[in-house]
């Protein structure tokens, strides 16, 4: 699964009316696919860990969930670069250059002779990827404006949300004839036809006179700026713990509903109900935000998410752990972070302003880097039931809400300024 942030690049919005270059509904699929990418990069991987591990013959169970989060590292680090280039550059020649990259890693996963050498690839396959994202949105941005821009994105999110719900069936569909390194041939497969798309069909979309300057130390300074706003750095950092859960959760899933629930190869079908759970999510958020409010929602959903891990922690530790007591709140709580990382986002941007770029840049980097690393942290630490994962993320509540607090000073559900 993917993030819920929409990390774009620090663009200055180009001068003049905007042209369609391409019909709204190739558009969309472009960008769709795009989006889409990098959630299938990392679910269609799910099902092939128990093979990684024997393969590689890991001392740890654990060890092959590093296959997911260093994904993740590598995607979060290299978010905060693609702005800054695609402004310079152009968008297609830099997207372009970094599906070719993407595409050398992905084979470089599938022939990789040793486990270190697959977690370096896949480092860099997520340095590679992060340009999908960030350019997805400048290009519409470049086409289109205003409603028409919130309409493109909104259906193409809709389709995006599909790629965490299939990928791991697919991934499995293909270990049912295939070892574990065709899933990264297949992968290989769809990173080519839609690089093929873009050659084809994709445009400049950047104008000539519109592009900006790489100045490295006019970058720096713009981050630094929207680093210092209360709201924005409050909320980024508040988001940054409860990804740390989610990809805890992904990169535990296989291990937890396969082994643990004895549910082996049907396991895809779970992983499916929670990420649907994400999916329904973002419809609820986008039917009820303009009635109550982007923190009324999100403060209702952190304390909810919060309530949720904290009686499970205490349920698991009493012995009741069964799969439907595991899973229906913990779906619940998926649903709930959905709810927390729409609004948490748009909270963070509200005072950005002309630096609206640079802090969608910061705050996708940072979700992932902190969600890598988190994720990673409470993965290795998978005892074969799910009180790691439930403690931490109950953890990782607090963590937030504490935060939250801080930010706004110790109030909640009270709207600012920005919101009515």
């Amino acid at each position: 699964m993917d993030a819920a942030t929409n990390p774009a690049p620090p663009a200055a919005v180009p001068s003049g009316k905007k042209t369609m270059k391409l019909p709204a509904w190739e558009l969309i699929g472009l960008v769709a696919a795009m989006m889409g990418l990098n959630a299938f990069s990392i679910d269609i991987i799910l099902p092939a860990l128990p093979g990684i591990g024997e393969a590689y013959a890991l001392a740890s169970e654990n060890a092959p969930q590093m296959v997911i989060t260093s994904y993740a590292l590598g995607l979060g680090v290299a978010t905060l670069l693609y702005g800054p280039l695609s402004d310079a550059f152009g968008r297609r020649g830099v997207l372009l250059v970094s599906m070719a990259a993407m595409l050398v890693c992905t084979l470089a996963c599938a022939l990789a002779p040793t486990f270190w050498v697959l977690l370096l690839a896949r480092v860099l396959q997520g340095v590679a990827a992060a340009s999908m994202r960030v350019i997805a949105v400048a290009v519409v941005r470049d086409m289109v404006s205003g409603r028409k821009m919130a309409e493109i994105m909104s259906i193409a999110m809709t389709v995006f949300m599909i790629s965490p719900i299939i990928a791991p069936a697919a991934g499995q569909l293909l270990l049912f004839v295939a070892p574990w390194r065709a899933v990264f041939l297949a992968l290989f497969a769809a990173i080519a036809l839609i690089a093929a798309w873009i050659w084809a069909r994709m445009p400049e979309t950047l104008d000539p006179e519109n592009r900006t300057p790489l100045h490295l130390r006019s970058a720096l300074a713009s981050y630094v700026h929207v680093c210092r706003n209360r709201i924005s750095l409050g909320y980024t950092l508040a988001s940054g713990f409860v990804f740390g859960g989610l990809f805890a959760f992904v990169a535990m899933a296989e291990q937890i509903f396969a082994q643990q629930y004895q549910m082996g190869a049907a396991f895809p079908l779970a992983f499916a109900g929670v990420a649907a759970s994400m999916a329904v999510a973002s419809f609820v958020n986008a039917r009820l935000v303009g009635r109550f409010g982007m923190r009324r929602l999100s403060h209702f959903a952190l304390l909810l998410y919060l309530g949720l891990f904290v009686a499970m922690t205490v349920s698991e530790a009493t012995g009741h752990n069964s799969f439907w007591v595991f899973y229906i709140p913990y779906t619940i709580g998926v649903f709930s972070f959905g709810m927390i990382g729409a609004n948490f986002n748009s909270l963070l941007m509200e005072p950005a302003g002309r630096h609206a770029g640079v802090m969608a840049a910061v705050s996708g980097a940072y979700s992932f880097i902190m969600g890598a690393l988190l994720g990673t942290l409470i993965g290795m630490a998978y005892d074969g039931t799910v009180m790691p994962l439930v403690a931490g993320n109950a953890a990782l509540g607090v963590a937030s809400l504490v935060i939250v607090l801080i930010t706004e000073r110790g109030r909640l559900f009270v709207a600012g300024e920005d919101e009515g």
